[in-house]
């Protein structure tokens, strides 16, 4: 399985467009890598996540719209995350990773969506 993490440092980015690469994390051979956010485009970042093969995506503020195209995809989310990539996959992977459900409003700064 393929885990996307918007990434900052070694950190999830607080806001999941605004980030200036993502973590790719897979799963069954436990290998990481990055890739370059192609640009914040309303609607462009679920395509572009679905085609590199993404089936869950760890952010910490997400927009509603992403989430309804996350969602349409087929690919989980689980937003309102303040950890480093490490954590948060073990996390995920141990089962003990919740979603707030957070949605953050259009163009809102950067570290104001998590809760």
């Amino acid at each position: 399985m393929l885990i996307a993490l918007p990434k900052e440092e070694d950190r999830i980015c607080a806001h999941f467009g605004h980030c200036e690469q993502f973590a790719l994390y897979d799963s069954e051979s436990k290998t990481w890598k990055t890739v370059d956010n192609p640009g914040h485009v309303p609607g462009a970042l679920p395509k572009f996540l679905k085609d590199l093969g993404a089936e869950v995506v760890i952010a910490g503020g997400m927009g509603a719209k992403a989430q309804q195209l996350f969602e349409q995809a087929g690919i989980e989310i689980i937003v309102g995350v303040d950890l480093p990539l490490v954590e948060a996959v073990q996390a995920y992977e141990a089962g003990t990773l919740i979603s707030s459900g957070a949605v953050c409003q259009e163009h809102q700064h950067e570290g104001q969506c998590h809760s």
